[in-house]
């Protein structure tokens, strides 16, 4: 077989590897997880949680769900820091597993990721016009009825532009925005719970359940993968490390954004069914914000809650688009899509070429609204319990098989933490597949994952094709 000695050089110099800049320090891999997993949601879809369970089923629903993700994390942790490597899932299944076993695996949590940067993109302009009415003007089309407004689409649009940039010149620029970001938003969220808390009352708690109190469990627990994706988002970053770093820290990291994410979740939805009769609110755009100034009966709290929630965007957005954008770049890298995208910036050390695509990629999907992206979103759940369940499957096959780095075996511990984790991620998988369950995948679902598959063969078809030619 004859050979082209200019193209292959070519190619041979696309997956050269450099090194990424190694910088990160356990805070930053702790906003980057925790960030990456609380955005708007509590905000934006609030009222959605609590007509799935009532006030106590949507607590139970994330507290529970949230601590049935210890184990996995802990599976990430020991995986982290015996493989710190960007691709993350990738490399675990390719340790265990067959190579299209690896591609699909890191197919599915690119999608998990990447599919909450459009949305937030859209997000941000939808708080933008809550503080300012008058940007919800100049619409210029619509899809599926909703409409899509030109200053929404400006702000989505720069922000998209300001977190490509960030990426794209420097991991130290990105986690230093996502410090600043994460914690802002704790101390406002401090702030407005424990002033209006001090207005509420037991009695707005009830109807504690909207279903019987198994099905209002079950329905926000199928939820609960989607609003807590994001602690494995620590991997993504583990080349970047600072050389001193040291690996237990991955787990430390990865344990206490599962922590203050559970705890997150669980205080903003008692609070807002603490401060307010919140089944008379269901109605309202903003839910939590509503409820707040319904119980302090003054705008001001109202401003404090969109600044959190402004601030709360902008890292989950980031946290994302990182873990998105090293996703696709080990996806280059190993030759499971174009290498191209496995190319490093020679001065500022980033994955400059993914980073690219996903921005690009990002403002497109944005174009298309909240309307159509709500179903791509319920695809997110299923996609990170794909990953979850995948990691711990790897895990497990290394430990039979003796070869995981700097361990032989497993103990009967670990086998145990391991499969129960296993187990959870097959459940929760199953909660939104399963047509018996309530609440499973639409027809809209369906195709939005049978539309991200087919993108995945094609991308992955024309990389083999052109390695093969």
């Amino acid at each position: 077989m004859l050979y082209n000695s200019r193209s292959l050089h070519c190619r041979i110099e696309l997956v050269r590897m450099s090194n990424l800049a190694r910088k990160l320090r356990l805070t930053d891999y702790f906003t980057l997880g925790w960030g990456t997993m609380v955005g708007v949601g509590w905000l934006v879809v609030m009222d959605d949680w609590l007509l799935r369970g009532g006030a106590l089923g949507a607590l139970l629903g994330f507290a529970i769900g949230g601590a049935l993700l210890f184990p996995i994390g802990w599976v990430y942790g020991r995986l982290v820091a015996a493989m710190p490597d960007a691709a993350g899932e990738i490399a675990y299944t390719a340790a265990a597993f067959s190579r299209p076993v690896s591609f699909s695996t890191g197919w599915m949590m690119m999608l998990a990721y990447f599919i909450v940067c459009p949305w937030e993109a859209v997000a941000v302009g939808r708080i933008a016009g809550y503080i300012f009415p008058s940007l919800d003007s100049i619409e210029i089309y619509r899809i599926a009825g909703r409409p899509v407004y030109l200053p929404h689409l400006v702000i989505g649009l720069g922000l998209t532009a300001l977190l490509t940039t960030l990426n794209y010149r420097g991991v130290r620029l990105s986690a230093t925005f996502q410090n600043w970001t994460s914690f802002g938003t704790l101390a406002l969220f401090i702030v407005f719970v424990a002033l209006g808390v001090s207005r509420g009352s037991p009695r707005n708690f009830p109807p504690l359940f909207t279903h019987v109190p198994l099905i209002s469990f079950l329905l926000v627990l199928q939820i609960v993968p989607y609003f807590m994706t994001g602690f494995e988002s620590v991997s993504k970053a583990a080349e970047e490390s600072t050389p001193e770093f040291r690996g237990q820290g991955f787990l430390k990291a990865i344990w206490m954004a599962v922590l203050v994410g559970i705890l997150f979740y669980t205080i903003v939805i008692a609070a807002v069914a603490f401060v307010a009769p919140w089944h008379e609110l269901t109605g309202e755009k903003f839910m939590t914000a509503v409820a707040f100034r319904q119980a302090v009966g003054s705008r001001w709290i109202v401003n404090v809650i969109l600044a959190a929630a402004l601030l709360s965007l902008f890292k989950c957005f980031n946290g994302n688009f990182v873990a998105a954008s090293r996703l696709l770049f080990a996806l280059g890298r190993r030759g499971l899509v174009d290498a191209r995208a496995g190319r490093i910036h020679p001065q500022h050390q980033t994955p400059s070429s993914a980073v690219l695509c996903i921005g690009l990629a990002t403002a497109a999907c944005m174009l298309l609204g909240d309307a159509i992206l709500v179903p791509v979103t319920e695809v997110g759940s299923v996609a990170c319990a794909i990953g979850w369940a995948a990691t711990c499957a790897a895990y497990l096959s290394m430990g039979r098989t003796g070869s995981l780095p700097g361990q032989s075996k497993l103990s009967a511990g670990e086998w145990f933490v391991a499969g129960f984790g296993l187990l959870v991620a097959i459940a929760m998988l199953l909660m939104k597949v399963v047509p018996a369950v309530p609440g499973h995948f639409t027809v809209y679902e369906w195709l939005a994952l049978g539309i991200w598959i087919v993108l995945g063969v094609v991308a992955s078809h024309r990389e083999t094709g052109a390695l093969r030619s």
